[in-house]
């Protein structure tokens, strides 16, 4: 999975891995279209400016199907894609960063194809700018309404055309309707189940953005710290060891993963070797570098008081040679904006401010002073909204999932959420909406521990046939083989070794209380 893409944060959910299997029992009856596929392309509807339809052959990665592109008012691209066989189930993925996705982007169609194959109508949008042309946030600079369409109004919008475009290719209307996205797209699908509770029956929001404009703030607390005591790679890659040895056994099994990291007390300033005065070799820390990287770990103060989370021990381990935090949080060179940063920064300039301001710095921002900046941009894009009483009423499903190692978005702001959501709607909010930590895991998927794994299996099974997850089997995959598997367990439960057999084998653990 590329990690930045020209729109940002990638959105791609997790593979399909059992559903084919877990459908057979209920699946609908394969319904036929009710009219040619080109006769779509004279679908009404008020938003749409533009529409086309066209029949695409069956081919070695997706059967025939109708795909149907165009536009809604001002300049919102709008996909679905109608299966020869429609299993009568209507399913969206949502996008990255600040969106503006090309389509046809390889990781996109996979979805697509995925979908297809198995019978789903399937929907997507770029939320109404071409990033190609329009990078960042600077697509509000063409046109203000941009924001809006980003923030929420265009995945609603597509979602019910889209709803309405496949009724009427196949004369029935859609049974269910499920969006599974990461990232970005987790956060779309928190805000349908928040503004638009009718749209989906059931959702998968995987390391959701909650708190866009928290987030900003902290990583410009991170480039501030990080810029007034720059750290190497190799200080990093040897950080990472540090706190494996300070927290792996935490949880009393020496694994090479932290089960959760709240539990651990690393602390850079005791934990690394300090440098010597007046040196700064990579096998230690100065006393600038060690304070400022357990800023990153606490998150931003504003007025004395703790204001967003940092990130958790283990954010920083090392993946594929090099540690997460590089080109995320950390710049690989001193010049380098790190892929968080760049999100805040573009955030701030082109979104938060209205109008904008393309040259806004961030080290004007005061901490103390300046956090009512964001909370226009708050009341529009985050996805804070604990009361999910509507989504309920109306038989809405929520599985949320989040690596404890994610490091470009905070696992703490999911779980400050879902906690939220549990304080605002009662005790039996667990009977609609779950979550599911993955200790390891970094953002979306990759990382140290098991990260491949299925909720929309899970998902499907609870919104059709009434059986909630309680645990979902998770997996470590390398060189395509499995090397690990580990449950997953429903927060705020965590696995633990039962003391016989491999502790690479999931059915040696059970779920219990913290």
């Amino acid at each position: 999975m590329t990690l930045l893409l020209a729109a940002g944060v990638p959105m791609h959910a997790q593979v399909f891995a059992d559903l084919k299997s877990a459908m057979v029992d209920y699946s609908k009856a394969d319904l036929a279209p009710h009219k040619a596929c080109e006769a779509l392309g004279g679908f009404h509807a008020k938003e749409i400016v533009q529409i086309t339809a066209t029949t695409v052959a069956a081919d070695a990665t997706a059967p025939l199907h109708c795909r149907v592109t165009g536009l809604l008012a001002p300049e919102i691209a709008f996909e679905v894609s109608l299966p020869a066989k429609w299993n009568g189930r209507f399913y969206m993925i949502g996008n990255g960063g600040h969106a503006g996705e090309n389509m046809e982007d390889p990781g996109r169609v996979s979805q697509r194809n995925a979908a297809l194959q198995l019978g789903f109508a399937f929907a997507q949008t770029n939320t109404g700018h071409d990033s190609r042309k329009e990078p960042g946030g600077t697509f509000v600079l063409s046109n203000p309404q941009k924001a809006i369409d980003y923030a929420y109004r265009a995945v609603h919008l597509t979602a019910t055309t889209a709803k309405d475009i496949t009724k009427n290719y196949y004369g029935k209307q859609v049974s269910k309707a499920y969006w599974n996205s990461c990232s970005n797209g987790g956060r779309q699908g928190l805000i349908e189940a928040q503004r638009y509770p009718e749209d989906f029956d059931g959702v998968i929001a995987n390391a959701p953005w909650v708190d866009q404009t928290g987030f900003t703030i902290g990583a410009m607390w991170n480039q501030r710290a990080l810029s007034d005591a720059p750290v190497s790679a190799a200080k990093m890659t040897m950080v990472a060891g540090k706190v494996m040895e300070r927290c792996d056994a935490v949880d009393g099994l020496k694994d090479g993963l932290i089960d959760d990291p709240r539990k651990c007390a690393f602390d850079a300033r005791k934990d690394v070797p300090a440098c010597q005065a007046g040196s700064d070799d990579s096998d230690c820390l100065t006393a600038a570098q060690a304070d400022e990287i357990m800023r990153v770990y606490g998150g931003p103060v504003s007025n004395g008081k703790p204001f967003f989370p940092g990130y958790m021990p283990g954010s920083e381990a090392v993946v594929n040679a090099n540690s997460n935090w590089m080109n995320m949080i950390l710049g690989a060179q001193p010049t380098a904006k790190p892929a968080d940063f760049n999100l805040a920064e573009n955030t701030m300039r082109y979104l938060v401010h209205t109008p904008p301001k393309p040259d806004y710095d961030y080290k004007t921002f005061d901490f103390d002073r300046d956090i009512s900046l964001l909370n226009e941009w708050s009341k529009k894009a985050d996805a804070k909204n604990p009361d999910l009483s509507k989504f309920r009423k109306e038989g809405g499903k929520l599985l949320m999932t989040y690596g404890w190692a994610d490091q470009i978005l905070q696992p703490l702001m999911g779980v400050k959420y879902f906690e939220d959501a549990v304080a605002k709607n009662g005790p039996q909010t667990t009977d609609f909406f779950r979550l599911f930590m993955v200790p390891g895991m970094s953002h979306c998927s990759g990382g140290v521990g098991p990260d491949q794994f299925d909720p929309m299996t899970a998902l499907v099974d609870w919104v059709e046939k009434g059986k909630a997850p309680v645990t979902m089997k998770a997996s470590r995959v390398v060189g395509g083989q499995v090397q690990r598997t580990r449950p997953l367990c429903m927060y705020p439960q965590v696995a633990r070794y039962s003391g016989q057999g491999s502790i690479d084998d999931a059915a040696n653990f059970h779920c219990v209380a913290p």
